[in-house]
């Protein structure tokens, strides 16, 4: 008799700690196959680090095969193409997969609320290949500006539009990387120029007050402009046009536009004809695509109301490695033949938002952080995260060990 197989379709936090947790609770009554399309994980609230040139693109990833018990976990590197749940089989670039369970955790795509240009002209941080390209075209903006007349002032304008917790990240570690990038090409500081764009009323929407007022002053002190409140219309070859009211627009010439202002889920989700908003499912109380008692969906593709203020839970790193451990525990017991699952329910122990290696603000068990405290606790919080997927050894390959 064949046994059931699971298939899990990324390996971000929600696919890799799902995996992780099944090769450890079933043993034997079931094929676990695994499919990606790199042949390494990436830390994606890491990205932002990468991107800036503060931190070396191949510290954020490690092998997937390093953290899957190969002799339980069958890994498949290739492209996703479809999903087809009728049939009970995922279409990829190397052929067809049959499932019996299905987990999609595809993860994110940059959603651009339809902004003119910004698919064409804007850099987004999305991935180990998009952190590189920022990186390295910062680096050449630098290099350059000596040697280049034409477009000189706008060559060293850096837009970064969003206010939300990558935007402001980046921010962070730009004002870190900006002044040894000056330094080692010998250009004056106050040749840069940094503007972040975010079209709602404040930076960090929904953060707490103080923080934010902390973290707005301090990015001003690294030189950032803030130009809140002022929606990006469109994206150009030579920079953005914002919306100063109703009927005035203001451009500014920049060289490097970064978009950091919202994400979506999987254009697959839409293809595959999953009811959805912005390709995210309002998933089940235990983690199930409605309508399909087989299909589990955990990460950026889910989507979960918070019944307390009725908003949708934020796609956190934090809440979709959560959701691996219990889709895990609800597939195993599927397989051995259970059917009461359990539900899931976030279990929220804080959010922590850098602002350079050194400095951060955060609130952790409800108690408010700022400075060096919350920069120690935000390294603690992505060593966690390693070790829970990959254990002590993985921390100390990949960890961050300068607390000061």
């Amino acid at each position: 008799m064949r046994k059931p197989r699971i298939v899990v379709l990324g390996a971000g936090y929600g696919g890799l700690m799902t995996v992780t947790r099944l090769q450890k609770q079933i043993s034997g009554e079931a094929e676990i196959i695994l499919i990606n399309k790199n042949d390494y994980h990436y830390e994606t609230t890491w990205l932002h680090e990468a991107s800036a040139g503060t931190m070396h693109h191949d510290k954020v990833r490690y092998d997937i095969k390093s953290v899957i018990n190969r002799s339980k976990v069958h890994f498949m590197e290739t492209t996703v193409e479809d999903i087809k749940t009728d049939e009970n089989k995922v279409i990829t670039t190397d052929g067809e997969v049959e499932y019996d369970y299905l987990v999609i955790a595809l993860g994110a795509e940059p959603e651009t609320f339809g902004i003119k240009g910004l698919k064409e002209y804007a850099f987004s941080i999305t991935s180990i290949r998009s952190a590189r390209h920022i990186r390295e075209h910062l680096d050449y903006q630098f290099a350059t500006y000596s040697q280049e007349q034409e477009k000189k002032d706008e060559r060293l304008t850096i837009v970064v539009g969003g206010a939300g917790f990558t935007g402001i990240e980046f921010l962070g570690e730009l004002g870190n990387r900006i002044p040894e990038l000056c330094h080692e090409y010998d250009i004056d500081p106050s040749k840069v120029r940094i503007v972040c764009v975010e079209a709602a009323p404040m930076i960090l929407p929904g953060f707490d007050p103080e923080l934010v007022k902390y973290a707005r002053a301090k990015l001003e002190k690294k030189g950032v402009e803030f130009r809140i409140g002022t929606p990006i219309k469109e994206a150009t070859e030579d920079g953005i046009f914002i919306a100063i009211n109703e009927e005035e627009v203001e451009e500014i010439k920049a060289s490097t536009v970064v978009w950091a202002a919202g994400v979506r889920g999987s254009n697959l989700i839409e293809k595959a004809g999953f009811e959805n908003m912005r390709a995210r499912v309002k998933v089940e109380k235990d983690l199930r695509a409605p309508g399909h008692d087989n299909v589990f969906i955990v990460g950026d593709c889910s989507l979960m109301i918070n019944e307390e203020i009725n908003r949708p839970y934020p796609p956190t790193a934090q809440i979709a490695m959560q959701q691996g451990e219990v889709c895990a525990r609800n597939i195993a017991a599927l397989v051995k033949g259970k059917h009461d699952l359990e539900t899931f329910v976030p279990d929220l122990k804080g959010t922590v938002c850098s602002l350079g290696e050194d400095d951060a603000i955060g609130l952790v068990f409800g108690k408010k952080l700022m400075g060096s405290s919350a920069a120690f606790m935000k390294k603690v919080i992505d060593n966690r995260a390693l070790y829970m997927i990959g254990g002590a050894s993985l921390v100390f390959k990949k960890g961050k060990f300068k607390f000061f």
